[in-house]
């Protein structure tokens, strides 16, 4: 008799109605949209309505977000909440007017730090630093802030960017938000195209339960290469290879320019030496970039430079050209839009912004683009760009990072970059990233990406950067300081220790590790062949080996030691010498007897004594010219005055050192080397020679096998030291930051102290020094003014290595920075002690310029005392400041000895700081 099934669950009940169901609501949302969904599109919001989290990896402007929007759908047709995060607050506060548009203001909201607009709402756009902020906010007891009340009923997330997991700075966000996140919400991962998506894919199905990867790597608008030669424009690819395939041949025409390059006859004047200088083609200005892209329909475009000062001089050198891309109609929409969204900014402000220049080149259809610009600034040409009321964007490329301003063309003036430390080439990755943005989807047919010809340009390398797709995900998580304490509180120490150890970062580690395994079973195997080999019939033919090999580094330490004491008496004989002393150069060109005329001590003790020669020559000798130690051999009288630029000062003197009777160099007898009275020596050689193998007649091949087992257990070794370093090293340096912690007094064992829990409210990168600050008194009986510029040094950092001495205030200001200088030193030995380096030190580049403003100057006084300061730099460094201040303030009377009156410091100065400019905001 067989046995009745069994009754189906309620959940698998609610699974089978949730596959009955699936594409309803994808049909619902795909009617919003002026065109049909492509596969990866439809693929992937199928996965959302089956309850499966996605990861969607596909090229700029291939149409990501539609997946995240629907997800958003998803929530607002189930009565839940969807919280859509980006990396940037540009990018929120436009996704945010997107999705106002299509779902209305009353549903959707705003947290991005700067502004919070109706942040209960069902669909919440934030930077992701906010969501993490609030999934540690709500374990705490009581969740104070309300953060549990808005992460309950929540289903969706979008991470919009999440390749930025890669960031060094901020990356680690990305990765505590997809672990802490609640189990039954589900996660839409949108990313641009990178080589591992599976790999990330497979990380994300670990953590978060069943995951879609879907890759999409064709781009819906067709993007075509080229290379811009003077104002004539080549492609870059022949025949049907357009978008730069594995198999496209590069244009013969743009190789024979290159060799032809180096041919042609240099122009203009001699150089020195009566050198030609090379030849250099003629380069298109840039009013003659967009003349050309203009005459060929390629407009609106977006020129990348790689310098704010760059982009802010193609803007100028466009408008004196007279370029006007806009007609007279355009112009005064263009005027009308500026004054409606810059109508709030003080009007006193407008000169020493630069109002006028701006509004004048965006009328003539041309704009600058950079993180120096006032935020309302950027949008303005964002929405003008847009519009179609700007055709040309001069960028930095900031503008790839994610912000909708797709155009018909992308040109790149140099495939070099500063990155802050040297001139690089441009990556594959920032290639594809930075032309991504070529090609309007359901506007343009195709796009357009030129590069402009440079000397020594090779048309190889750019077809290089654009055969290349692709570029790995790698995860830059770290415990922090903060984080360490929010774990420990919410979960406790080990079970904080198993959390981390699903980070991307340990997942990524133990995947090497099974590629170093591999080759470390295979070393193994090779040293036990290698072992029948070295045996030998009298003995041990490893030791025998291993005692050679002791010998040998025994003799070269000797020989080491010898030469290194040789070096320091040769130094210290330089250093002793005079002027007048005669010495003798033992070998080279400048050998025989010299007279010192400058002993030449550097200021690091380095001696480089000037020196005039038997044959005239004058110069500087250093250690370098003295194998050992040459004391003086005889004096000689040096003019008082005497100048060694004189020719006949030096033969004058150069034949009264020839006349002194100065006996030639002695031969010198064979020193006794160090090694001959070496006890442990003796003793290594007396082992080998009584060693049994030592008369073996088949040693020497013996050996040679016994050298090459050495040298792959060698490897071996380090194989395994590599295996162990990477096994749980997230954990690992997650228990050195709890030592710190600990050290200090911010955990105790599995507790978090009342230090550590204040600890846990600041999201600074110097939290600790932060904290360390408050704990110590440094900023009690600060003014707002004085308070604002010191806590600065805590969110500015310099663009450039020169700014190392700025002008900082006296009195309050320069002694609490100095005492946070010194208590970083402190922390920082602390961290070496533990085995770890986080801590920034303080930069008090800003601190002038917070100080002025805090205490009422004006924006033009403020920006005339820094002219390398930009209004956008100086508000996007305020509106941090301001965010660190309201961190500061919730914990000052947990911290400071003298908190109720810090706290009420700290409001003031949040005060005093958020005004003018900075209190603007362009979204309300």
């Amino acid at each position: 008799m067989s046995q009745a099934p069994e009754a189906p669950s309620p959940a698998q009940r609610y699974a089978a109605f949730r596959r009955g169901q699936t594409g309803a609501a994808m049909a619902e949302f795909e009617v919003g949209y002026p065109f049909g969904l492509d596969a990866f599109q439809r693929t992937a919001c199928l996965a959302l309505e089956a309850g499966r989290g996605v990861l969607v990896a596909a090229p700029t402007g291939a149409g990501k977000t539609v997946v995240g929007e629907f997800a958003v759908h998803l929530a607002l047709r189930e009565g839940r909440k969807c919280f859509y995060t980006t990396p940037i607050k540009a990018l929120s506060n436009q996704k945010y007017a997107d999705l106002v548009a299509r779902h209305g203001a009353d549903r959707v909201g705003l947290l991005t730090g700067d502004n919070a607009v109706n942040g209960d709402a069902d669909v919440v756009v934030m930077t992701t630093e906010v969501l993490r902020n609030m999934l540690y906010a709500s374990g705490r007891a009581g969740s104070p802030d309300g953060s549990a009340d808005r992460l309950r009923g929540l289903a969706h997330v979008v991470m919009d960017e999440v390749h930025y997991l890669a960031d060094r700075e901020r990356g680690a966000v990305w990765e505590e938000v997809i672990i802490h996140l609640p189990d039954d919400v589900q996660v839409t991962s949108l990313s641009a195209t990178v080589s591992n998506a599976e790999e990330f894919g497979a990380w994300l199905v670990t953590v978060r339960g069943d995951t879609e990867v879907v890759v999409e790597e064709h781009r819906p608008v067709p993007l075509w290469q080229h290379v811009l030669v003077g104002t004539r424009l080549y492609d870059l690819f022949v025949g049907d290879g357009h978008v730069g395939g594995v198999d496209d041949e590069v244009n013969p025409q743009l190789e024979r320019l290159a060799r032809d390059e180096g041919r042609l006859p240099a122009r203009g004047r001699a150089g020195r030496g009566g050198q030609q200088g090379g030849y250099r083609r003629p380069t298109a200005s840039r009013s003659e970039v967009l003349s050309r892209l203009d005459s060929q329909a390629l407009l609106p475009a977006i020129t990348f430079i790689f310098s704010r000062a760059g982009c802010a001089a193609a803007v100028q050198q466009c408008v004196r050209s007279g370029l006007r891309l806009n007609t007279p109609e355009q112009a005064d929409r263009v005027t009308r839009h500026v004054e409606r969204r810059t109508a709030s900014l003080p009007r006193e402000d407008l000169q020493i912004l630069g109002y006028w220049e701006w509004l004048e080149a965006l009328q003539r259809g041309f704009a600058a683009h950079h993180a120096g610009m006032l935020p309302t600034f950027k949008e303005v040409v964002e929405e003008l760009f847009v519009d179609g009321l700007v055709q040309a964007v001069f960028a930095t490329e900031t503008l790839a990072l994610g912000i909708n301003m797709p155009a018909r063309s992308v040109v790149l003036e140099k495939l070099t970059k500063w990155n802050g430390e040297t001139h690089a080439d441009v990556t594959p990755g920032e290639y594809t990233q930075l032309t991504g943005r070529a090609g309007r989807r359901g506007i343009d047919v195709e796009g357009h990406a030129v590069v402009l010809w440079q000397p020594g340009m090779s048309p190889r390398t750019v077809a290089g950067l654009a055969s290349t797709r692709t570029y790995p995900l790698r995860s830059s998580f770290r415990p922090s300081y903060n984080m360490a304490v929010n774990l420990v509180g919410n979960l406790g120490r080990e079970q904080a220790r198993t959390l981390l150890e699903s980070s991307f970062a340990q997942f990524q580690a133990d995947a090497s590790v099974v590629g170093l395994a591999q080759q470390i079973r295979r070393n193994l195997e090779g040293l036990e062949g290698y072992r029948a080999s070295v045996t030998c019939h009298l003995g041990d033919a490893e030791q025998y080996g291993r005692l050679r090999a002791d010998l040998q580094r025994r003799e070269a330490h000797l020989a080491r030691q010898g030469a290194a004491q040789r070096r320091a008496a040769a130094a210290a004989a330089l250093e002793q010498l005079k002027p007048g002393d005669v010495v003798r150069v033992p070998s080279g060109r400048r050998s025989g007897l010299a007279v010192v005329l400058d002993p030449g001590i550097a200021a690091n003790g380095d001696a480089h004594p000037l020196v005039l020669t038997e044959d005239r020559w004058a110069g500087r000798l250093s250690i370098a010219d003295f194998p050992a130690a040459a004391p003086p051999v005889g004096r000689l009288r040096v003019p008082k005055h005497f100048n060694h630029k004189s020719p006949q000062s030096r033969r004058d003197l150069s034949s009264a050192l020839r006349e002194l009777d100065i006996p030639g160099a002695a031969r010198r007898g064979r020193r006794r080397s160090a090694a001959a009275d070496d006890d442990e020596l003796a003793a290594l050689r007396t082992a080998l020679r009584r060693h049994p193998v030592h008369g073996c007649e088949e040693r020497e091949q013996h050996l040679r096998w016994a050298e090459r087992w050495h040298r792959l257990r060698t490897d071996t070794d380090a194989l395994e030291r590599r295996v162990a370093g990477k096994t749980s090293s997230i954990a690992r340096t997650f228990d050195r930051v709890c030592v710190v912690l600990e050290e200090l007094g911010y955990l105790n064992g599995e507790q978090v102290t009342a230090a550590g829990q204040s600890l846990a409210r600041l999201y600074s990168e110097s939290d600790l020094l932060a904290a360390e600050s408050l704990r110590s008194g440094l900023w009690d009986n600060l003014s707002p003014a004085e308070l604002a510029a010191v806590v600065s040094a805590l969110v500015y950092q310099s663009r450039r290595a020169d700014e190392s001495n700025p002008v900082v205030p006296s009195g309050g200001v320069q002694d609490a920075l100095a005492g946070m200088d010194r208590l970083w030193a402190t922390l920082g030995q602390t961290e070496t002690d533990a085995g770890v380096q986080f801590l920034r030190r303080p930069d008090p580049g800003f601190t002038w310029a917070v100080w002025r403003w805090a205490g009422g100057a004006r924006l033009e006084q403020v920006l005339g005392d820094d002219p390398d300061l930009t209004a956008g730099d100086f508000v996007r460094w305020c509106k941090q400041l301001v965010d660190l201040l309201g961190q500061v303030a919730v914990v000052a009377e947990d911290l400071s000895p003298d908190g109720a009156a810090l706290r009420a410091t700290t409001r003031k100065a949040i005060e005093a700081v958020r005004r003018g400019v900075v209190a603007y905001s362009s979204v309300a």
